[in-house]
């Protein structure tokens, strides 16, 4: 097989060969390329160029990692006619994704006693962990509401205010969605789910703004340097995790899929039967979760409230911004020079609209997108911003996050023996976790270094510097 050639510093091609219909591109620089060698990831990537209707090339980010049929961290663009709709580029956590919030609060406001108190008290608050259920007991025509209203059902019920819909993805939910097309065990794994965190790499972080690097979309974003901000991120649990396994396994049976030599890679055209009905699902369960990162957004001010003895106007925790993972989007964009309705999959990547794009709030417009960029319980996060150049060249899409570097098996196994919480405590962060298992599989060593990975969306012109954070508290699942 061909051998990755390297573009510039921070691009790299995979020729297109065999049954690929257009190259790869992945951006890295040489250390993230020896990482992805050593991985399925570029197999994985060449499978996606294979796919019918592919509008080239397919995408990998400096996150990428090996992952269920797209590469984690891969972006596939493809024609809504001669093209195919996939699961396996949207994922099991249909999604999942980032929300930040800033308060109105010098971080060093607090102090490491009100931070424990904080961290104690999001933890005994915010339902979390593997099948933890929300405070939000839902009858079918609720969920159903909240299938195809997204984030303003919560709204709705005075947990948040418009504004928050605003700086919301898509205005906090996908078009098409239709809970028809959800099957009942998938209804039935949501039902009391809403408002819930969940396990694996979800969490809350309370964190300072330590550094500042574009003055301009950082005023616009609300963040400067010293704020209290929160992290939040989670997706749409056992429901969206069912929506997934039930087209998998219908379109295993089904007359009208496409079976790609990677199984994993099963697809329809986006307007079969079952591509409809899956487009349909899907935007149903990201709905459930732009919902319920809205409701764990409201449980979040209402614990910092109580705790800090603040009302609305002295905590803020107004939204920066909210961005989807895991989802497969109809957007419009430029192929050789016009512009083009093409179904968009990011696979543990995110969007990154340039300045002037007409989804942005006005706020932003002038700008660009807030592109949001955890990284580990330990280590930075970062906020960066999109640009004309991720517009021209990569689906107005960049890294999702720092991408792990180890299995959760082989985290596990290199904790054995260690005390993480300690450990995290001499870096002065508090964690507060549901699970032992979960802070193995979730410590620093198992994540790649995110300074890395920003330095190469940067370096590419994708996504460039915002701000950094620095983590405080981290209550995980």
């Amino acid at each position: 097989m061909a051998k990755l050639q390297q573009l510039d510093a921070y691009s790299w091609r995979l020729p297109r060969e065999g049954g690929m219909r257009c190259d790869g591109v992945v951006y890295a620089d040489a250390e993230l390329v020896r990482a992805l060698e050593g991985d399925g990831t570029l197999g994985q990537l060449r499978g996606v160029a294979s796919l019918p209707g592919i509008q080239g090339p397919a995408l990998a980010m400096p996150d990428a990692h090996q992952g269920y049929g797209f590469p984690i961290g891969g972006v596939g663009a493809f024609d809504p006619h001669e093209g195919v709709v996939s699961p396996g580029g949207v994922g099991y956590d249909i999604n999942c994704g980032v929300r930040l919030l800033r308060s109105r609060l010098s971080a060093q406001e607090l102090g490491e006693p009100r931070l424990i108190a904080l961290a104690d008290a999001l933890a005994a608050s915010v339902p979390a962990g593997v099948g933890a259920g929300g405070a939000h007991q839902l009858g079918d025509k609720e969920l159903s509401r909240i299938l195809e209203q997204g984030a303003a059902w919560a709204v709705g019920r005075g947990q948040g205010t418009a504004a928050d819909l605003e700086f919301c993805e898509a205005g906090g939910a996908l078009p098409g969605a239709d809970s028809a097309a959800v099957s009942q065990r998938a209804l039935q794994r949501g039902r009391g789910q809403a408002g819930s965190l969940g396990a694996g790499n979800h969490f809350i972080e309370l964190a300072v703004v330590e550094e500042v690097y574009d003055q301009r979309a950082a005023e616009a974003f609300g963040l400067s340097q010293g704020l209290l901000v929160l992290w939040l991120h989670s997706g749409s649990r056992g429901l969206g995790h069912q929506v997934c396994d039930d087209y998998l396994k219908r379109l295993a049976k089904d007359p009208d899929a496409l079976r790609p030599p990677d199984r994993q890679l099963i697809a329809a055209p986006p307007d079969s039967p079952v591509g409809r009905d899956y487009l349909a699902a899907m935007a149903a369960a990201a709905n459930f979760a732009f919902n319920n990162r809205q409701l764990l957004a409201q449980a979040c001010r209402e614990v910092l409230g109580r705790v800090l003895g603040l009302g609305p106007a002295g905590l803020g925790l107004g939204l920066v911004y909210d961005v989807a993972h895991n989802v497969a989007k109809r957007e419009k964009h430029q192929v050789e020079g016009k512009e083009k309705e093409l179904i968009v999959h990011r696979k543990g990547a995110t969007r990154a609209l340039g300045p002037g794009h007409p989804e942005l709030p006005g706020r932003y417009r002038a700008v660009g997108q807030p592109v949001l960029i955890p990284g580990d319980m330990g280590t930075a996060s970062y906020v960066c911003v999109g640009t004309a150049a991720a517009m021209a060249h990569t689906f107005a899409s960049a890294a999702h996050g720092a991408g792990r570097a180890m299995s959760r098996t082989q985290a596990k196994k290199a904790a054995r023996g260690r005390d993480l919480r300690a450990e995290l405590a001499a870096r002065q962060v508090v964690v507060r976790a549901a699970s032992g298992k979960t802070l193995a599989e979730e410590m620093p060593e198992a994540y790649k270094d995110v300074d890395q990975v920003v330095r190469v969306m940067h370096g590419a012109g994708i996504a460039t510097l915002v701000a950094r954070t620095k983590p405080l508290a981290v209550v995980k699942g």
